[in-house]
């Protein structure tokens, strides 16, 4: 199963707490530059902290809920583990073959 909204949060939050330069930034928006965009300014922080989560994981080469399980689950393993249960319920969604599935992402079946 994907990863759930409480673990988003949780992962967020997580992420926002090892970088402090980021926080930094995110406290100190420009209030017109949300209402320029019709915005609160918590919707336009919550909006650029998504920005820059998702850069971030994009620059790791995941997609962001494999991040936000990086920066939420226990264990290296219980990572891989959900994260192929994720790969899995994907495949069969898109209603591909697993190993070709696997073959296109480059996983390890």
């Amino acid at each position: 199963m994907a990863a759930s909204e409480l673990q988003h949060e949780q992962a967020l939050n997580r992420f926002l707490d090892e970088r402090p330069e980021l926080r930094i930034e995110l406290d100190n928006l420009n209030p017109l530059l949300a209402q320029a965009k019709g915005e609160t300014l918590a919707q336009f922080r919550d909006e650029r902290l998504h920005e820059a989560f998702e850069a971030e994981a994009e620059r790791l080469g995941l997609f962001a809920w494999e991040l936000t399980l990086q920066l939420t689950v226990a264990s290296p393993e219980q990572y891989q583990a959900q994260r192929m249960d994720v790969h899995r319920e994907v495949a069969e969604m898109a209603g591909m073959d697993w190993l070709e599935y696997c073959d296109l992402y480059g996983l390890t079946p």
